[in-house]
């Protein structure tokens, strides 16, 4: 059986981890934020802990874990179903990042409520670095390829 300092734990690193992505998006101008994604973390964090076994557990069934973390990573869609935007003029999509994001974040607090740390750290780190890198090495290599790409915005014209 955990012990509370054990659970706190647990759900303050999801929450704290998983609130970190959230505070990133948020400085990048991004529709989500800290406290969403603080609480996504958290959320699944606490659903993960409570369906831990427990000692002597009356009906408790082997594929308990297996199903709950099928439902949060299926349900957790909608959440960031809601922070993808079409933009029809530019035929440009916005919001996948804060999407995965979202996703993201659910997976991380699954891993903080089962206390696998390693991963979790590692997980945080790779993202961080996504997040922190992954948009300049996109323009750089944008930069690169030529611009008469059917994909490229239009070039404004010269005066």
């Amino acid at each position: 059986m955990l012990d509370w300092s054990d659970i706190l734990l647990r759900l303050g690193a999801a929450t704290l981890a998983c609130g970190a992505i959230g505070l990133n998006r948020n400085l990048h101008g991004k529709p989500i934020g800290l406290r969403t994604l603080g609480l996504v973390g958290l959320a699944t964090a606490s659903v993960m802990i409570f369906i831990e076994p427990w000692p002597n557990a009356p009906g408790a069934h082997p594929d308990a874990a297996s199903r709950v973390i099928q439902g949060i990573l299926t349900g957790i869609g909608f959440l960031g179903a809601g922070v993808i935007v079409h933009a029809a003029q530019s035929k440009k999509v916005h919001g996948l990042t804060s999407a995965a994001g979202v996703w993201l974040a659910a997976c991380i607090g699954i891993v903080c409520g089962t206390a696998q740390w390693a991963l979790a750290g590692m997980t945080l780190a790779f993202a961080f670095a996504v997040l922190v890198l992954g948009g300049p090495i996109e323009r750089a290599f944008h930069g690169m390829i030529d611009e008469d790409d059917d994909d490229a915005p239009p070039k404004p014209p010269v005066s």
